[in-house]
């Protein structure tokens, strides 16, 4: 047996045409890399479209690509994800598959606050399918997930979601994978990130979402089963050129900034022009885009994207003359209420006071809350 596993193709997301072309031409060497691998099947976890309805150019595209794949005789099984899936339950995934051209294997049934995933069987695999939701909706309901047999199958399920094991820490919505049923091979989409553990796999996407993503993954990717070991392919056609570029005085950044791509080799690379810094003069209107761009499609770059996200204004300072240190909470309070006059200015330091409280060893945090309130209603004249 052998299957390639995409995900999270994002068909139509870009804005910049180039990067729009980029992300398609991807897709379209995914696919062909699958055709000439000659793959039992191709399974697609989420997220086909960036949008429930995508540009009619898009779906044009699309559906050439998956004729070549019918012609071939390699059927497609898939899933929604967050960005193709629909309230309405109606997307463009339908057309594709009322066309012949894939099966959307995301068939289930609530039984008795269950979630019943039936299999979608062909020749000796059983694949199964839950959508991924906006926010994350599906987490919750996919811990009510079970599967109907399907004895001496290879089980294959798909799911568009994060798990907990993949985003650690991170205080995100996530899919506890201990709990989930056993299966076979467990593919995943959603979180743009390789991993690959105990028949646990995200692929990746087909071309990166993000300036952020084209920075850190250089391209896109996905995976082929082969007989049992996992293979991963690298999709890459065009290299990235980061500049990083700190800004102090935004009156005279455009003729640093025109001197430093000057210096760079661009010729047919994603340019990313990154700037970062605290302003001590002018403001980040007052650096020419334009000249720059100009600049960057002289010297043959394919694209151009810019982030000034990290260029930040000085804060104010608030100015205190300070002889007793050991009053410098007072002081501070007398300070803002000079300049922000405030007949609630009385109640800062019962306020600040009463948010002092500290928890009790082994007090429960509802009880803590509790308290908590309790004081500053004391406070507040509600």
């Amino acid at each position: 047996m052998k299957f390639a596993h995409l995900s999270d193709c994002h068909l139509g997301g870009w804005r910049q045409p180039e990067l729009k072309e980029l992300n398609f031409r991807s897709f379209q060497k995914a696919l062909a890399q699958c055709i000439k691998e000659a793959v039992d099947f191709i399974l697609i976890a989420g997220d086909l479209f960036d949008s429930a309805y995508p540009p009619i150019e898009t779906l044009k595209e699309t559906f050439d690509e998956f004729r070549k794949l019918k012609e071939k005789k390699i059927p497609v099984f898939l899933i929604a994800g967050s960005h193709d899936y629909s309230v309405t339950g109606k997307t463009f995934l339908d057309v594709l598959e009322k066309s012949g051209f894939c099966t959307n294997v995301a068939i289930f049934e609530e039984r008795n606050e269950k979630i019943m995933l039936q299999p979608t069987i062909f020749r000796n695999v059983a694949l199964y399918g839950y959508p991924g939701k906006k926010s994350g909706l599906e987490v919750s309901e996919i811990e009510r997930i079970s599967l109907q047999d399907a004895p001496g199958l290879f089980k294959i399920l798909m799911l568009h979601t994060a798990i907990r094991d993949a985003v650690g820490s991170l205080p995100i919505p996530a899919v506890d994978e201990t709990a989930l049923p056993p299966v076979d091979y467990l593919a995943l989409g959603h979180l743009h990130i390789n991993y690959s553990k105990h028949g646990r796999v995200y692929s990746g996407p087909i071309f990166p979402n993000t300036l952020s993503e084209l920075e850190e993954l250089q391209g896109g990717s996905f995976y082929i089963f082969d007989q049992g070991k996992l293979r991963k392919e690298h999709i890459k056609i065009k290299d990235i050129a980061s500049i990083d570029i700190e800004i102090k005085d935004a009156l005279r950044a455009t003729d640093h900034i025109l001197s430093v791509i000057e210096k760079k080799n661009l010729e047919d690379k994603i340019v990313i022009l990154k700037l970062h810094g605290i302003l001590e003069f002018g403001k980040t209107s007052d650096i020419d885009f334009m000249k720059i761009e100009a600049l960057v499609k002289r010297r043959k770059a394919y694209a151009f994207l810019k982030s000034t996200t990290k260029i930040l204004m000085p804060e104010p300072e608030l100015r205190i003359d300070l002889h007793d240190t050991a009053n410098l909470e007072s002081t501070i309070i007398k300070k803002f209420e000079e300049t922000n006059p405030s007949k609630f200015n009385v109640l800062i330091e019962p306020l600040l006071r009463s948010l002092q409280l500290e928890k009790i060893d082994d007090e429960k945090s509802s009880v803590f809350e509790e308290r908590l309130m309790g004081e500053t209603r004391r406070v507040l004249p509600l």
